[in-house]
């Protein structure tokens, strides 16, 4: 029997703050909102580049596109759960 590793559990909590906090935190701030795309910010400058590289849309599943998602309706509980595993994961080999 082993036992789980106190930095595995640290690490899934630390991934769960990162998931719950600190992705929606940064999104908010590089200007993907519930409203939309912020004008003036890193996400509208994201937008224009990859409308101009396609004919004038954005791309559905395209990166601005699915971080626009999160944006707007914040992170899946499947996309927290692995980012909270990864931690995990990542205290478990690095302690």
């Amino acid at each position: 029997h082993n036992p789980v590793p106190v930095t595995a559990v640290l690490g899934g909590a630390a991934g769960l703050a990162v998931a719950t906090i600190g992705a929606p935190v940064a999104l908010g701030a590089a200007g993907f909102t519930g409203a939309g795309i912020a004008a003036g910010s890193l996400a509208a400058k994201m937008m224009s580049a990859a409308a101009i590289a396609n004919g004038g849309g954005v791309a559905a599943g395209s990166a601005v596109a699915v971080l626009q998602s999160f944006g707007a309706a914040g992170l899946s509980a499947a996309t927290t759960a692995a980012v909270t595993a990864s931690g995990a994961l990542l205290a478990a080999i690095f302690p």
